[in-house]
């Protein structure tokens, strides 16, 4: 007869998916647009984390912004659909998100809705027709 120990050691991680924004409805004069998407997190249970989100190609959270040849369509992201809080790095007036993971399993997952808002009156400039897009970074600190 013989025995032996088994271990097991779990270290802190999280898991981060970002689904795309697309602003479905055309940009027609006075018409403000919304959209909103998905960021999803597992972290192991117990472990506190929060999401930045970059400015993107302008570089400034106070107006980011979709490129189209040499066009631009000014937009923002926002914690939540009141349109508030600018979600960005915790810098200026913007804000990130937090909570605390519940689990690495997918049942655990942890959804945090990303709202985006264009408005006609930051985009008063002549707007050619065509596909207009920026990228956007989502990193997690835990």
């Amino acid at each position: 007869m013989a025995s032996f120990t088994v271990n097991a050691s779990v270290g802190k991680n999280c898991v981060i998916n970002a689904g795309n924004i697309n602003f479905v409805a055309p940009f027609v004069g006075d018409n403000d647009l919304t959209a909103t998407s998905n960021i999803t997190v597992r972290c192991t249970n117990l472990t506190g984390y929060s999401i930045a989100l970059s400015a993107g190609s302008s570089g400034d959270f106070t107006g980011r912004e979709m490129v189209g040849g040499a066009d631009v369509l000014v937009y923002n992201l926002y914690t939540d659909n009141t349109y508030g809080t600018v979600w960005g790095d915790d810098t200026g007036s913007t804000d990130v998100v937090s909570d605390v993971g519940e689990g690495m399993a997918p049942a655990n997952a942890i959804v945090h809705p990303v709202y985006a808002q264009l408005l006609a009156v930051d985009n008063v400039g002549p707007v050619s027709a065509g596909a207009y897009a920026d990228t956007i970074i989502a990193t997690i600190t835990y």
